[in-house]
């Protein structure tokens, strides 16, 4: 592939995500206002097919998951490269149950259609649940907003998204012990009772009608689950303490991926809410951050050409003259 200066400068962004939301194992997650950036800084025309990172803001912990999409893709496509100099900054905190992960395996599979061209959605979904070994996070953070994913028999995915009520926000609590998938997910039972699948099964039809239709005073039945929160409590100090706040600020509680992180779900107030949540783990002594966050709804082409959208994710590119 020949090499192209236009792309010193381009940045991927990719957002955050809640996933399961509850009941929705495996299934659900909505993109969120948190973001990992990846900029090409420059090119060196000498060598091929290599990448070399800066993380400006923190030390890479463990595999390289932008390195590991990108790679992937160009191995399958035969692809050739200039190698890239990528300089990674991310707000998102990493092994938290918010998707940092997915949000790296999401911008080394969209850094690489900068570079190659874009890529059927289908494969992108497919290609980033092969690397991670589930939909849901990677669904959201290629599409935006609510998120349901799908994989088919043959291990393809499938995925619709539609807009978060922009008047519902998000109290997210991270505890300072993080948590990797992985060992979460050691907890979680092979089998699970016909009544406890029929329970979770009700909720996530309940979970969706009340956010399409606005009827968020069924939000808290609906985020109950059956299937991993009550598995994972042992792993993740204070959930269930949290998951019985009640407060006529609050409408839902749950746990945001494999955890610790957990989630609020309020209309108002939310502040008010933060507190209350924050509080909780006060007085348990589990040190703790807490943000306030909105949904990452799916971004729309500004026509102007600087700015290349994809549904969730903005590439941006230098404008030759500055115009």
């Amino acid at each position: 592939m020949p090499m192209n200066r236009r792309w010193e400068g381009a940045e991927v962004c990719v957002p955050a995500s809640l996933a399961n939301l509850g009941p929705g194992l495996d299934t659900l997650a909505v993109a969120v206002q948190l973001y990992l950036r990846v900029r090409i800084g420059r090119l060196d025309p000498r060598r091929r097919n290599e990448l070399e990172f800066q993380f400006v803001d923190r030390q890479l912990e463990g595999e390289n998951a932008i390195e590991r999409a990108f790679h992937h893709l160009a191995s399958r496509h035969n692809v050739d490269f200039p190698s890239l100099r990528l300089e990674v900054r991310s707000d998102i905190p990493m092994r938290s149950g918010l998707g940092s992960s997915a949000a790296a395996t999401v911008a080394g599979l969209r850094m690489f259609e900068f570079i190659a061209g874009p890529q059927p959605l289908r494969e992108l979904l497919t290609v980033a649940c092969e690397l991670e070994g589930h939909p849901d996070n990677a669904a959201a953070a290629l599409l935006g907003g609510l998120a349901v994913s799908c994989q088919s028999p043959d291990g393809s995915v499938l995925a619709v998204a539609s807009p978060w009520p922009e008047r519902v926000g998000f109290v997210v609590l991270t505890p300072d012990m993080p948590l990797t998938t992985a060992h979460s997910r050691q907890a979680l039972p092979s089998h699970i009772e016909r009544a406890d699948a029929v329970f979770n099964l009700q909720r996530v039809a309940l979970l969706l009608h009340a956010l399409q239709h606005g009827d968020y005073n069924l939000l808290r039945e609906a985020t109950r689950d059956r299937w991993h929160q009550p598995f994972r409590q042992p792993l993740v100090p204070g959930l269930e303490r949290a998951l019985s706040l009640n407060h006529p600020d609050l409408l839902a509680v749950c746990l945001s991926g494999s955890g610790p992180s957990v989630v609020a779900l309020a209309q108002r107030n939310l502040h008010r809410v933060a507190r209350l949540l924050s509080d909780c783990y006060q007085r348990q002594g589990i040190a703790h951050g807490v943000r306030l966050l909105r949904a990452h709804q799916c971004a729309k082409h500004n026509g102007s050409g600087a700015i290349r959208y994809f549904p969730s994710l903005a590439v941006t590119a230098p404008v030759a003259g500055g115009r």
